[in-house]
């Protein structure tokens, strides 16, 4: 024998009664199949009564639709007859009993605790006996006649030993199908309707299998079993196919809705296994929650929950320490009252003890607290006791958590590099809880990280906002999209663009954005990208593992970096002005991010994709010390400076330059050694020197006035400068030389300016846009390491971000 529950939504439409009667005449064994009251109805009989009670004439209306549900409901699933006619006039009795109670309530404008029982009772009965005539051969038992409760601090509490006795007997013949309402009870002594609290058809359950013995309790709701978490906040949580009762029974009491949580108890004692099935989806795995697991090496963590209503209450003062006793008058004070607490946390000092309470029970809990402690409060040797509001209580579960070091290193450290401030914090010896209080507004973003980094996604997420979706960002944006799914079946890393902006308008969407279309979209439902939007719309999403990758070459945008990082958000860079802006700035930028625990990588601010930022910081941590950097770093002058020919003038070059896109929109830029100058600020300061931008002696090649006025008139001018190059570059040719713009740092000074190599220089053969550095350092004296490759152009600039979000993600 059996015995099956049916939640509200299981027997709260046709399709879904139906499915229930499939479920329950296939079974091949005797099962006692326990109901609940149709989805909604319950909370409509609580709202019709309160109506009812402030005298609120519209309550009538609420009744009809409750008559009208169950009237519907057996004109669909019971084929018209002798039969239905007979099931509507007893459901038409009950329903009239109902209208009687609430027009009495209306009538004398009270609703007492015992009338609210009465009524919220016939939502269970009504549905009992409609499924009881829908299902073939099925009897109906009155679960108040055997359902037994007493009244304990202001609460109905089930007599154990009676119930089980009453069970026993009213089952003593088990037909084939047995019909009980879920949820409803009464007092062993007045007889009076109780009930087993919301949820408690599960309790009701779980009491009768455990009097009989059952061979299993099936649990059938809307989900296939206790998931790793809500899958309304975390889209990857998936089922769980097997917990232990101590597991479940944590998950149910922090959050976790599959089963209420008194359901486990009754049947735990008689190992009795429990299995979570879905109502609408039967062939599902589902849940099976028994004594022990059959993989013991499982995951460490099992699953999450949460409570989102959570108050922090503390009671502190000097004058606990030491004190025997107080934690017991704490307890005293709130039981009395019929205070439930869900979490305890003590400073091992003594000092202080902060319990997690519901919020609807935060008032009341104070209210006792200051009553018990008003002689200590009044000589100040405890602090007034107030609630702290507006939080959440998270709990990570697994049984296997004792048996593994480290997890709540991890948990914590996971916490604190995503900006998680943990307000308090409890485990048990025995080690399957970890529960912590945080800040209700960062409660979605906990699941999230929580869940990513114990391994219970298929997958990591770094969720991406780019800015700037120009060449390099275009670029950028191309190259993930063809390598999200490869990222995703090989590394295990989903690459999620969350956030898109350019020079106009942004988006953002915590489901991400097809990046096939996303030009269209941003045109048709970006909003405006002002810096205040910007910052505004990433820093509110206060979303995970997040990283804003900046592809501009703007300072409004590179001063929204702070912010980030203050706020637990990695940053990539191929924009150059932040980390060669004033000194303290770079220092600062780098200093919050080590603190807070996340990245600011910037590789290429220098070399586009080449690996020279990293080499150098990879030679320091491992006690090098740079003596010396001679570098070719623009691609676009050493192009300039290969195309130049007697065919090809120098102003010709520049134009070509543009054309490939090696050069700034406006060329000025490169030709003035300002790009070059700030890739040499960087490389000073990554290799251990203070150096600033003005610190730098120039060497120029165009004249300063060129500089001046529009990119038209520069245009218009820089022809004018051909002949005097062309002169110079013959001069060169004749004693095999090249020209080559040279950034060098040496004994802590720097300059950049036009140099010419001859054929033995290691610069001499560099082609294209190609850059080449040279790193004295002193392991390498003798020779020097050289790092030679594409210095310039969309597709490794977007590269060598890609390279920098990878190393976020450690793959």
């Amino acid at each position: 024998m059996k015995v099956m529950k049916f939640g509200g939504t299981s027997v709260g439409s046709v399709n879904s009664i139906l499915s229930v009667k499939r479920i329950v005449e296939s079974a091949s064994e005797p099962v006692i199949v326990v109901v609940s009251a149709l989805g909604g109805i319950t909370d409509k009989l609580i709202n019709t009564s309160k109506m009812a009670a402030v005298g609120d004439s519209a309550y009538e209306g609420e009744f009809r639709e409750i008559v009208y549900r169950h009237v519907e409901m057996i004109k669909e699933v019971i084929p018209a007859g002798e039969k239905q006619v007979s099931l509507q006039r007893q459901i038409g009795e009950l329903l009239n009993e109902l209208k009687d109670i609430f027009q009495g309530i209306y009538l004398i404008r009270d609703l007492s605790a015992k009338t609210s029982d009465t009524i919220v009772s016939y939502g269970e009965r009504l549905s009992s006996i409609i499924v009881t005539e829908l299902i073939d051969g099925a009897k109906w038992f009155d679960s108040r006649t055997f359902i037994k409760t007493e009244r304990k601090h202001s609460k109905h509490t089930l007599d154990t030993y009676l119930t089980n006795k009453l069970v026993k007997e009213a089952f003593q013949s088990i037909p084939k199908v047995s019909l009980v309402p879920g949820f409803i009870s009464s007092d062993k002594t007045t007889g009076d309707v109780t009930n087993l609290g919301r949820g408690g058809s599960d309790y009701t359950a779980a009491i009768i299998a455990a009097a009989l013995d059952a061979a299993s309790l099936e649990i059938w709701t809307d989900v296939d079993g206790f998931m790793t978490a809500d899958p309304r906040v975390i889209s990857t949580a998936y089922t769980i196919t097997e917990l232990s009762y101590v597991e479940a029974t944590e998950l149910c009491n922090f959050g976790a809705k599959v089963v209420y949580p008194p359901t486990i108890y009754p049947v735990c004692h008689k190992n009795i296994p429990i299995i979570i099935k879905n109502t609408f989806n039967p062939d599902g795995v589902g849940t099976v929650i028994k004594q022990e697991v059959s993989n013991p090496q499982s995951k460490a963590i099992k699953g999450i929950s949460s409570i989102n209503d959570t108050s922090l209450i503390t009671v502190q003062g000097l004058g606990m320490v030491g004190v025997i006793g107080v934690n017991y008058r704490i307890f005293k004070a709130l039981a009395k009252n019929g205070i439930s607490v869900f979490l305890v946390s003590q400073a091992s000092s003594e000092n202080s003890t902060s319990i997690g309470v519901r919020n609807a029970d935060a008032d009341l809990a104070c209210e006792v607290l200051n009553e018990e402690f008003a002689k200590e409060i009044e000589m100040g040797e405890i602090s007034p006791i107030l609630a702290e509001r507006d939080l959440a209580t998270v709990a990570i579960v697994g049984e296997n958590m004792k048996h593994t070091p480290g997890i709540a290193g991890k948990l914590f450290g996971t916490l604190g590099r995503n900006g998680i401030n943990v307000i308090a914090c409890a485990q048990g010896a025995s080690e399957t809880n970890i529960s912590f209080v945080v800040d209700s507004k960062s409660l979605r973003k906990s699941l999230n990280v929580i869940h990513d980094s114990f391994f219970l996604s298929e997958y990591q997420v770094l969720n991406l906002f780019i800015c700037g979706v120009g060449t390099v960002g275009g670029s950028l944006v191309e190259q993930i999209r063809c390598q999200q799914q490869k990222l995703m079946m090989e590394n295990g890393l989903k690459l999620h663009v969350v956030g898109i902006i350019d020079a106009a308008k942004a988006m953002f969407s915590r489901e991400g954005f097809d990046l096939s279309n996303f030009r269209q979209e941003l045109l048709e439902k970006g909003k405006d990208s002002s810096l205040q939007t910007i910052r505004d719309e990433i820093i509110g999403m206060n979303i995970f593992n997040s990283v804003f990758v900046d592809c501009t070459a703007s300072a409004d945008i590179a001063s929204l970096y702070k912010d980030f990082l203050q706020h637990n958000i990695s940053v990539v860079a191929a924009n150059k002005i932040a980390a060669s802006s004033a000194y303290e700035n770079y220092r600062e930028l780098k200093t919050i991010a080590r603190q807070r625990g996340v990245k600011y990588l910037f590789e290429t601010n220098v070399g586009a994709g080449l690996p020279i930022i990293n080499t150098i910081n990879d030679l320091i941590h491992s006690g090098d010390k740079i003596l010396k950097i001679e570098a070719v770093l623009s691609g676009t002058l050493n192009y300039i400076f290969n195309k130049i020919s007697a065919d090809i003038p120098f102003s010709r070059t520049i134009k070509m330059a543009q054309e490939e896109r090696y050069s700034e929109p406006d060329p000025r830029i490169d030709l003035s050694g300002k790009d070059v100058i700030r890739k040499l600020v960087i490389l000073a300061r990554e290799a251990g020197y203070r150096l600033e931008q003005e610190d730098v002696e120039k060497n120029l090649f165009v004249p300063n006035d060129f500089f001046e006025g529009s990119l038209e008139d520069f245009w218009k001018r820089v022809p004018s400068l051909d002949a005097d190059f062309e002169a110079r570059r013959q001069v060169l040719e004749k004693e095999n030389k090249h020209w080559r713009f040279v950034a060098k740092l040496e004994n802590g000074k720097a300059s950049v300016g036009l140099q010419e190599v001859g054929a033995n220089h290691p610069f001499y053969g560099l082609e294209g846009s190609n850059n080449i550095i040279l790193l004295t350092t002193e392991r390498y004296k003798e020779y020097p390491m050289m790092i030679q490759g594409y210095g310039a152009g969309a597709g490794v600039t977007a590269a060598g971000v890609f390279a920098d979000i990878m190393s976020i993600a450690n793959v």
